[in-house]
């Protein structure tokens, strides 16, 4: 019964690739618009890979995958365990730890919204596609989505014994093995079972204070997907997936400048302000010191002999549920649920001085759980109107319990400061988004989408919400309409242009490092973008050259951001406020290209250009001084973004070979908002290269990442005058990996 699934999946939002004949164009099918679509047919800016490509990127999470798309950044911050996300498209993006900070850029996983930028970057080993939406898709995919979507999606179980499986080794003392394992129970169960071991034992960074490598890590993973066709007309789906990651707290480097607080009390600055970074790049400082034992919320820590000389320590576990039913209704009417639930524990021993001192390090125990139910209608007749359109129901939960060790405000005491934060979150939406052809060349597109939104925020420690005699923890309301208009317009079978207009919304909240009562009870506004773009997508050549562009201009209105001011309400003197006082244009220009150059080589390049600037950046901090930072650029939004890869392929000895060859070119650019010049990088040029052999169910590949060995900061922070730090892109990295797969 398996055989017939493939007419019920075309709701299943699983992508596929249309086998071509070699040196011919595959034609890709993406899920963009919450149905199955050839990805030239939709009119947005969107990139895929396919299940193949991401194999051949050696790909560790998503972030390896950034190059598939123009004006993209994602780096993992070094904040925190399991990988804080900053995923920024068309400098678009949020780079914190804090998850009562909404993502600006979504991340959804088989239909399922992930709500937090920890864990987002996504290691997942059986991947069928990945997609790249490019400018608001707050119409189907709603909250959360101004800047764009990280669309993603599993492998579906076969009903057919099958697997693949792999194992390879890499420089800094790492090995991987992990599998996919596929076979049927009856003819209407089929079963996915994956299982992953990654282990890093030597660090990227060698910690001076310790005296030893710093950066291992220990990833574990483990899957069921089980898919049942209940009748003809019935399919339902229910995949479970678990994460285990223990490893070293990241490493943060010292970026300190000679009039900050911490070079000229305590001489830790950092080398020049002339380059970002100079030197031995994987020398840190920091690590070094940690308290024996939590000490209890009475008790501080004395003196430097409570101090452990030892590493610091980190873990983040995920379990993931999803279940989907699929109900083809009628012919021409189809029914979807979704149900997802997201979960994460963690906790993070973390450095931010980057110093051998103990001068401010935390330690936050936390935990994030959300569940989302997705209702949708699909109406096709196969004529001139098709519709879908839907419910969606939210609610998440936030809780870190943060201890604050400070070392610099009290000579011979160190503080040991509580603070725990909880943050519950309701969000509830309708949505549709209808197609109507107008003739054979004209289709207009319409669509909108509702959203009401509640969060409620409790302190308690040095801060309690509760305090001054309230007797309810502060909340707030807000609701807003995102709608999308949109023509395409067909010139041909091969070529098509379209226009369309779009709406973001990232939702309001309230700020999760407070420092009085007054900045917790008080909650910062929603943001919107406006977004006009205009594309052309065409397949020339007998479908061996692909061509795409797009104009966009974006307006940001009531931009959300996170600044460190000065302070007189705290032991640290300096406090993190968010607030809405900006307002900003984006715009830019993105071109796209895959081509046969013949029938063994393939290319696929992408240009982007971005001009993005803060028209209206004022503030005024806690002195009353105003402070005017209108015409800065944004952070992580290089004017160029390029990329070019080449695939050269022939037949050897019985088996196909191939050499793969990818350059990627990041312009300089900013990592702060403040536009501060020691968090600067300078422009980057990335190199990956793999050779590769495949006879009969075997596949043997030599691969290396960033052979260029660049240097760029991931991420940057001042605090107010005291210290910056920042975190460090991984150097070289290079193996060899061993694939056996069948009927796969």
């Amino acid at each position: 019964m398996f055989a017939a699934l493939a007419a019920l999946t075309v709701g299943a939002s699983v992508p596929q690739v249309v086998s071509a004949a070699p040196g011919v164009l595959e034609e890709i099918t993406v899920t963009a618009r919450k149905r199955e679509e050839s990805m030239q047919d939709v009119g947005l800016a969107v990139s895929a890979l396919s299940e193949t490509e991401i194999q051949r990127q050696f790909a560790r999470d998503i972030q390896d995958l950034a190059n598939i798309s123009p004006n993209t950044i994602i780096d993992d911050t070094g904040q925190g365990p399991g990988g804080t996300a900053a995923i920024y498209i068309r400098g678009v993006g949020v780079a914190d730890l804090e998850k009562n900070f909404d993502p600006a850029v979504g991340v959804s996983v088989d239909g399922v919204f992930i709500g937090s930028t920890a864990g987002a970057l996504l290691r997942g080993i059986d991947i069928a596609r990945v997609e790249v939406l490019r400018g608001p898709q707050g119409t189907l995919f709603g909250r959360n989505t101004v800047g764009g979507l990280i669309n993603i999606t599993r492998t579906q179980p076969t009903g057919e014994l099958g697997g693949r499986f792999r194992a390879g080794v890499e420089n800094y003392d790492t090995y991987y093995l992990d599998g996919i394992f596929n076979f049927a129970v009856t003819d209407d169960l089929a079963v996915k079972l994956t299982a992953a071991k990654r282990e890093q034992k030597e660090g990227y960074y060698d910690n001076v204070t310790v005296r030893g490598d710093q950066g291992r890590s220990d990833f574990q993973a483990l899957g069921a997907n089980f898919l049942w066709n209940a009748t003809d007309t019935l399919e339902l789906e229910y995949t479970y997936h678990q994460e285990d990651l223990d490893q070293d707290t990241p490493a943060l480097v010292n970026a300190t400048r000679p009039d900050q607080v911490f070079c000229i009390a305590y001489g830790y600055c950092a080398d020049s302000l002339d380059t970002t970074i100079t030197g031995d790049r994987w020398g840190v400082a920091g690590g070094g010191g940690r308290p024996p034992a939590p000490p209890s919320f009475e008790t501080n820590i004395t003196t430097v002999d409570q101090i452990e000389p030892a590493f610091m320590d980190a873990f983040f576990d995920t379990k993931t549920h999803i279940l989907e039913a699929r109900w083809e209704l009628t012919d021409t009417l189809r029914f979807d649920y979704i149900y997802g639930r997201w979960e994460s524990d963690e906790d993070s021993l973390q450095d931010w001085d980057g110093t051998p001192e103990l001068l401010y390090h935390t330690q936050r125990p936390g935990e994030w759980e959300q569940d989302s139910h997705e209702m949708r209608l699909t109406y096709d007749a196969g004529g001139a109107l098709n519709i879908v359109g839907g419910l969606f129901f939210w609610d998440s939960e936030y809780e870190s319990r943060m201890r604050s060790y400070i070392g610099f405000a009290v000579p011979g005491l160190i503080l040991d400061i509580p603070q725990t934060t909880n943050q519950t979150t309701e969000s509830v939406a309708a949505f549709f988004e209808a197609d109507y052809r107008l003739n054979e060349q004209w289709t207009l597109t319409l669509g909108g989408r509702y959203t009401e939104d509640e969060k409620e925020s409790r302190q308690f420690g040095e801060v309690n919400t509760l305090d001054q005699g309230r007797t309810t923890h502060p909340s707030d309301e807000w609701s807003e309409f995102t709608p999308k208009v949109g023509v395409r317009y067909n010139m041909s079978d091969d070529v098509m242009f379209y226009a369309t207009y779009s709406k973001g919304f990232r939702a309001g909240g309230f700020n999760g490092r407070v420092a009085s009562l007054e900045e917790a009870i008080q909650p910062y506004e929603p943001e919107t973008i406006d977004n006009y773009e205009i594309g052309v997508k065409s397949e020339l050549m007998d479908r061996r050259l692909r061509l795409n562009a797009t104009v966009f201009h974006m307006q940001y209105k009531d931009k959300q951001e996170e600044l460190q001011l000065p302070s007189n309400q705290t032991d640290t003197g300096q406090k993190t406020v968010v607030i809405n006082p900006s307002e900003a244009t984006i715009q830019g220009i993105e071109l796209e290209l895959q081509a046969y150059l013949n029938e063994n080589f393939s290319v696929r390049a992408n240009l982007g250009y971005l001009d993005s600037e803060y028209d209206d950046f004022v503030y005024t901090d806690v002195e009353g001084s105003v402070t005017d930072l209108s015409g800065l650029e944004f952070r992580r939004a290089p004017e160029l973004t390029g990329t070019l890869d080449a695939t050269y392929e022939w037949d050897m000895a019985g088996g196909t070979a191939w050499i793969r060859g990818g350059y990627r070119f990041i312009d300089d650019h900013f990592t702060n908002a403040t536009n501060n010049v020691e968090l600067a990088n300078d422009a980057q040029h990335l190199v990956d290269a793999s050779v590769n052999y495949s006879i009969n169910n075997l596949q043997f590949s030599l691969f290396g990442r960033n052979l260029t060995d660049e240097d760029a900061y991931t991420h940057g922070y001042e605090v107010a005058g005291l210290w910056s730090y920042a975190a460090t892109r991984p150097p070289r990295t290079y193996g060899f990996e061993v694939v056996y797969s069948f009927n796969n």
